[in-house]
């Protein structure tokens, strides 16, 4: 790696007969890159007499090169690639004679266009030819850029790319280090951002000289060697090299450090070899994890998926194992091609771990974990794009999980976006995040082509545009790939059987009064259309809300659940409470990932899941309740105390909405009044996933209406709101045992409002 594996003078500059030759600069950092941008004043193959060795392993390391050339070559290399442009005013390219070339060149330089077919054959050389604009002067810029999957260096200088430059010239180059601090990377991204607007064809001040036709030639003309052949030449080249004793001592110096570099980069060649032959034996082939084998859907959805061109939105209720489905079509494409490779994106920390579990499951391995808690991903990551572009082993297997707010943040995405996109399989577990702003701008920008949304609900509310985009990325016209709902899964046993039971919860007498004050207020306010009105009309309608998330009532209801609960079972074993939010409540347009790993908690957030975790443990002194929250530091053993009954009852607020696997769960209690569908579907998922020691869960839901004491101005503004409400009892009511409790609990509500459950 550049930062750790090389040793950088302290003044950052590289010049000629001192101990930081430039040659060495070259060579160190080509050993330990994996790109290599190169802007040259004078390019001349004769660099690559004394730096062959780095060439080599660059190549091994997975290397991908991008030159620009200036037009002006010396008489050897002008006929091997003559100047070629679409005016008048420069020649053209004249490539006939390069079969004389080959036969005339040395070993070395052969060796050389030998490495430059490789690179172009395998696509890993792209070449720009410039020439300043109207003829006037020369394109004489010297720098470059080194990258190593997590690091960069650039370099700014003196020093051309030829064998006169590099062992016999005065020359220097002063290097930025991105470690170095700001200042340095302000460096590093204007000599980028100039290599890029030349590269990309954006500087006006240049002629762009086509090399396509010259980069054929070579790939024809010169035989196709393997990576391993291609080190064995270097290292016998640099034998030869040491062996001439004209060369300055430094550069013998500089040669001999890169002797022993390819020694080693052969060495790692030969065991990696060797080693995927061991473990092509070892029994660890990937399976699916139960002896029954995938269930008829988990089938359908994979045919579904193969069929739409391997791309697919699965709308499938929580607890049917989105999860395994997605996993077995990864399966699949192993038992087709042998080999694995998968980038899934989850949007909390705890499901990083969890999709990791499961993945194990299925014997897959080489797992890389991305998000703020991994310390080691960027060499990981780094490590596995270098053995994809070295082609040493074309059934590479390996998943990368990452959070979508480590994904979404630039330097990341640029580097998990860097794999082989026709090979890799894209997962997006709770797809529908993909629908936020950060993330819905760099759709364009994901190259993977096999592609799975997984989501119970995939739809983002009040979003259409959002969710025709994720449609189109997911290759859905105008339906899911494939659904699987609740009420099939309840009915097919692969969700439990449920009662519902709603609470209504009224307003105290000051929460009433604000409450009207405050609806008389929004009322008024909703006549006006200029921005002013509506961002205070939005002000209005969020304190009003909080007055309905954190009613004073809610407590003394959830308390004689729970007292009732221990009346009836004697314990509080596999209970789930989700309690109120504070200043952050669920409004209608809540999401879940935002633009951190985490959900930060308020001091009145925490104040409230105070509470209500004192109202559980005060109602016997024996009962275990413990916050689940994104504070918790041990969450992975707070849910299997969960599961295995050491813990009684968990308190949290968004922590179990997504993805969180509690099966054994079988009391849930809704203290918090979301409108968010997508919030109470996921949270109803949470308590039905099946267990073996599990016949049916309950689920208790405090909905609060106010007092049916309203002005008539406000009648209709409360009714909308109110139906509103219904639509999650409704939800929750048709596909419970005990539908008809539900009527009874709200028929006077119902009766008021002039609603009915069912329209």
């Amino acid at each position: 790696m550049l930062k750790s594996d090389i040793q950088w003078p302290p003044h950052r500059r590289f010049k000629s007969r001192t101990d930081w030759e430039p040659i060495g600069f070259f060579s160190e950092c080509l050993c330990n890159s994996t790109q290599f941008d190169l802007m040259l004043g004078f390019f001349s193959s004769s660099a690559i007499n004394v730096l062959s060795d780095g060439f080599a392993s660059f190549l091994y390391g997975g290397g991908r090169m991008r030159l620009i050339i200036n037009d002006i070559l010396t008489e050897q290399d002008r006929n091997a690639i003559s100047i070629g442009t679409n005016t008048e005013d420069i020649p053209f390219f004249d490539i006939d004679d390069i079969e004389n070339i080959k036969n005339t060149l040395c070993e070395r330089d052969a060796h050389f266009f030998d490495c430059l077919a490789w690179l172009i054959r395998n696509n890993r050389l792209e070449i720009k030819i410039i020439a300043p604009k109207d003829s006037i002067g020369i394109s004489h810029t010297k720098s470059g850029v080194f990258f190593d999957g997590v690091n960069i260096v650039a370099f700014d200088g003196s020093c051309n790319f030829s064998r006169t430059a590099l062992v016999n010239n005065i020359e220097s180059l002063t290097v930025s280090c991105a470690w170095d601090g700001d200042i340095e990377n302000a460096k590093i991204d204007n000599l980028k951002d100039d290599f890029e607007s030349v590269f990309q064809g954006q500087n006006e001040n240049v002629i762009y000289v086509e090399a396509d036709s010259v980069k054929t030639r070579l790939t024809n003309t010169f035989e196709d060697k393997s990576l391993s052949d291609l080190l064995n030449d270097e290292y016998r080249i640099l034998q030869n090299d040491l062996k001439n004793k004209s060369l300055p001592k430094n550069v013998i110096k500089a040669l001999d450090k890169a002797k022993n570099r390819v020694e080693v980069a052969i060495e790692k060649l030969r065991k990696q070899k060797d080693e995927s032959v061991v473990v092509s034996s070892v029994p660890t082939e990937p399976l699916f994890p139960y002896e029954t084998g995938p269930r008829d859907y988990q089938k359908n959805a994979f045919e579904s998926w193969k069929n739409n061109k391997q791309k697919g939105l699965f709308a499938m209720a929580t607890g049917t194992g989105k999860t395994i489905t997605s996993l077995n079509c990864l399966l699949e494409i192993y038992k087709r091609l042998g080999y694995y490779k998968a980038m899934i994106l989850v949007p909390t920390i705890t499901l990083v771990d969890q999709w990791e579990v499961e993945c194990k499951k299925f014997n897959f391995d080489n797992i890389t974990k991305v998000c703020s808690k991994t310390k080691n991903w960027k060499s990981s990551v780094a490590n596995l794009r270098m053995l994809e572009m070295s082609g040493a082993n074309d059934k590479l297997s390996y998943i990368i999980i990452a959070t979508y707010a480590s994904f979404v943040r630039s330097n990341i995405f640029q580097e998990l976006n860097k794999f082989p996109k026709q090979k890799l399989l894209l997962i997006a577990d709770e797809a529908h995040n993909m629908g936020s702003g950060q993330m819905i701008n760099r759709l364009n920008e994901i190259p993977y082509l096999r592609r799975i949304g997984l989501s119970a609900t995939p739809e983002r509310q009040y979003d259409e545009s959002g969710n025709r985009i994720l449609m189109d990325f997911f290759g859905c016209a105008e339906n899911y790939t494939f659904e699987y709902s609740m009420a099939e899964a309840i009915e097919n046993e692969a969700l439990c059987r449920y009662y519902y039971y709603p609470h209504i919860v009224k307003l105290r007498e000051s929460e009433m009064v604000e409450y009207v004050e405050l609806s008389r207020k929004i009322v008024k306010m909703m006549g006006f259309k200029d921005t002013d009105s509506q961002e205070m009309l939005k002000r209005l309608l969020l304190k009003r809300k909080r007055i309905i998330h954190k009613a004073e009532n809610k407590k003394d209801i959830f308390r004689q659940i729970i007292q009732t609960q221990m009346q009836e079972k004697g314990n509080l074993k596999y209970t789930l409470v989700y309690v109120p939010e504070g200043n952050k409540p669920d409004d209608n347009q809540a999401d879940v990932f935002d633009t951190t790993d985490t959900l930060p908690t308020d001091e009145d957030t925490a104040h409230l899941i105070d509470e209500y975790t004192s109202i559980v443990r005060d109602a016997d002194s024996h009962i275990v309740v413990r916050q689940f929250t994104s504070d918790s530091k041990d969450r992975e053993p707070i849910l299997k105390d969960f599961t295995n009954g050491s813990i009684d009852v968990l308190t949290s607020m968004k922590c179990l909405d997504e993805g969180v696997d509690v099966p054994r769960a079988e009391l849930a209690i809704f203290c918090a009044s979301t409108g968010n569908p997508r919030q109470f579907i996921q949270r109803r998922g949470r308590v039905l996933r099946t267990h073996k020691d599990k016949h049916t869960a309950t689920i208790h839901d405090l909905i609060v209406v106010p007092d049916n004491c309203f002005e008539s101005e406000c009648y209709d503004l409360e009714r909308s709101l109110v139906k509103s409400e219904l639509l999650r009892v409704r939800d929750f009511a048709v596909l419970s045992e005990n539908l008809n409790d539900t009527d009874r609990e709200l028929e006077d509500v119902l009766n008021h409002y002039n609603l009915s459950l069912f329209n």
